[in-house]
């Protein structure tokens, strides 16, 4: 018997593996030399036995050293990003990453793509004409020094055993282990070379957990792992179970994002949820002693202009419009067959299902079940509505972006089916977004 098969039976039999057992298995993975069946059988596993701490650091730790390191001696301020577990109209990275770069903090994003009823931040920059998601590793370090952030999708020299992991994994049902979601989000993240990492696990019917202990379990996972290998870390727990923007799709949420960096309009929810999570980075990046003093800064950089001004540069400099923020309609694409959903019925809404509303952007070609999928950047939702609302007969009730009145139909039934009314107003009136904090 291989070593290898050693090592997964020592997990299948529910032994501890060792740093080297670890270390051995994921120089395999690198190599090639262990099969995708070998690790299917190694991820199924540790489905049912589990990584304890040490297992789960070396693991995390072997993941990482799988390719480059990314290394900053030369800059001036803390290395800092943020990672969300994914939602419906989650848009946060687009204006955050500026707001905390002209706070002083560094922000070398690395980005995902969406998958199921979840958005990509690396799609929704991809709905800009000419933006480069693949610039290379010394151009993004340049970018990241230039301009105090960059956001870039993975690439293959960066925990490159993850990607090959994850692809098993996605084909296996062993994505939703707590240790291989531990492992593959810190992998990247520290082989970014940070100082401190904030955290946004999603609650709710839009997120993958919509149980609040099972997320609050996985959030101290990441932290105490994240503290086991040197990285300061928090996790910020927000509602997904209603919109935190009034958009779900590419370039529907990237105009959003150009609103609200603009001052146009900005959504409440998605208001408090940045500023949360971004007042997080600043204090771990000792930028901030409080997050009233990191909330005032954050402030300040929309106010005087100089996030827009950031993220404006920072298009250019990836290949987009210079005019982006002041002409986003004029550059981003539009579907051909946009008209609001009319309701029969008036009523208070008392239920979103979120999960529904972004399989409905994905049924429109917004979306991808599948990793190979092909999207459409100009399709999705707009004017969508929050818990609570009482919306009037004949009222419009979400715009729907569609390519065909077919398409719009289609989208139309699943949105109903995704909204509940009653004839009164619901006994609660508020609904947190921010739900607690785990460090």
């Amino acid at each position: 018997m291989s070593l290898i098969s050693q090592l997964i039976q020592k997990k299948r039999d529910g032994q501890q593996l060792t740093a080297d057992d670890l270390a051995l298995f994921v120089e395999g993975i690198t190599s090639r030399q262990v099969s995708d069946a070998q690790i299917a059988a190694f991820t199924m596993a540790v489905w049912f036995r589990g990584l304890d701490s040490e297992e789960l650091r070396a693991l995390t730790l072997a993941m990482r050293d799988s390719g480059a390191v990314l290394h900053w001696p030369d800059l001036d301020g803390p290395v800092l990003d943020k990672h969300s577990t994914g939602g419906v109209g989650d848009l946060i990275s687009l204006v955050l990453a500026p707001m905390v770069a002209a706070c002083g903090g560094f922000v070398p994003m690395i980005s995902g793509r969406g998958l199921g009823h979840t958005g990509g931040t690396l799609d929704k920059l991809e709905s800009i004409p000419g933006f480069n998601t693949a610039p290379g590793q010394k151009e993004f370090q340049k970018l990241v020094r230039q301009n105090g952030f960059s956001i870039i999708g993975q690439t293959h020299r960066l925990a490159p055993a993850d990607a090959r992991m994850y692809a098993v994994r996605d084909v296996t049902a062993t994505v939703a282990s707590t240790p291989l979601i531990v492992s593959s989000i810190l992998s990247k993240k520290l082989a970014e070379g940070l100082d401190a990492l904030v955290m946004d696990i999603k609650v709710g019917s839009g997120a993958f957990m919509e149980n609040r202990r099972e997320a609050e379990n996985l959030a101290r996972a990441i932290c105490d792992t994240a503290h086991a290998a040197g990285l300061a870390c928090d996790a910020v727990l927000t509602d997904m179970s209603q919109p935190i923007s009034f958009a779900a799709g590419n370039a529907l949420e990237m105009r959003e994002a150009c609103a609200y960096l603009t001052g146009e309009v900005r959504h409440p929810r998605l208001h408090a949820v940045v500023l949360a999570i971004a007042s997080q980075m600043l204090i771990l990046g000792g930028l901030a002693g409080s997050e009233q003093e990191a909330a005032e800064k954050l402030l300040q950089a929309l106010e005087n202009g100089q996030a827009a001004e950031r993220f404006a540069r920072l298009v250019v400099a990836q290949g987009g419009p210079a005019d982006l923020l002041e002409r986003p309609h004029q550059h981003l694409p539009a579907a051909p067959y946009s008209k609001p959903l009319l309701l029969e019925r008036e009523g208070w809404i008392s239920h979103v299902n979120m999960a529904r509303l972004g399989l409905c952007v994905v049924q429109l070609g917004g979306g991808r079940l599948r990793e190979e999928d092909s999207i459409d950047h100009a399709v999705g939702l707009s004017g969508l509505r929050s818990t609570g609302e009482f919306v009037a007969h004949g009222e419009e009730f979400i715009t729907i972006h569609a390519r065909s009145k077919s398409e719009w139909l289609h989208a139309a039934t699943q949105c109903l089916a995704a909204i509940e009314l009653t004839d009164h107003p619901p006994a609660q009136q508020h609904w947190p977004v921010v739900l607690g904090q785990v460090d």
